[in-house]
């Protein structure tokens, strides 16, 4: 668990990290390697869930060296897919990470909410649901496990 005050905006008591896979942890497909390491770190504190259609078929074994629990989503309503597993976990103990069209109701529904934009760029409705914005998936990683650099974001 993570417990993060954040002056004048909330304290944070997060238990999960829920994932998208493809444009968030993965580029066409492949895991970004600067992940791995982080991702590992995390999982010491909260329970990963990466979250896919798993469209090129390799998330499982692109994520064996990471301790996540895979879920892998029918092509249909995904975007509504994803909130009800964020609303299953608790949405108050959920830290999400996304990029795309279909992030944005988990963005919004979770916790704290981080968009990224990422080599495969990311939905103006992900990044309007958001709390926070990132350029590349392993700086939304790092505002977790450096949360002074979250607190500096949120702070009122």
């Amino acid at each position: 668990m993570l417990t993060i005050a954040v002056p004048g905006y909330t304290t944070l008591t997060l238990q999960h990290l829920v994932l998208d896979y493809n444009g968030t942890l993965a580029c066409d497909g492949q895991l970004l390697d600067e992940l791995v390491a982080p991702l590992q770190q995390l999982a010491k504190d909260l329970t990963l869930h990466v979250i896919t259609a798993d469209t090129h078929g390799s998330a499982a074994q692109q994520l064996a060296a990471v301790n996540a629990r895979l879920e892998i989503l029918p092509q249909k309503d995904q975007d509504k897919g994803k909130q009800q597993l964020i609303q299953q976990l608790g949405a108050h103990l959920c830290v999400a990470i996304g990029n795309g069209y279909n992030d944005r109701l988990m963005l919004a529904e979770a916790a704290l909410g981080i968009a990224v934009i990422a080599p495969e760029a990311a939905a103006t409705p992900a990044l309007q649901a958001a709390d926070i914005c990132c350029l590349r998936c392993v700086d939304a990683l790092t505002l977790l496990t450096r949360p002074a650099r979250l607190i500096a974001t949120l702070r009122r």
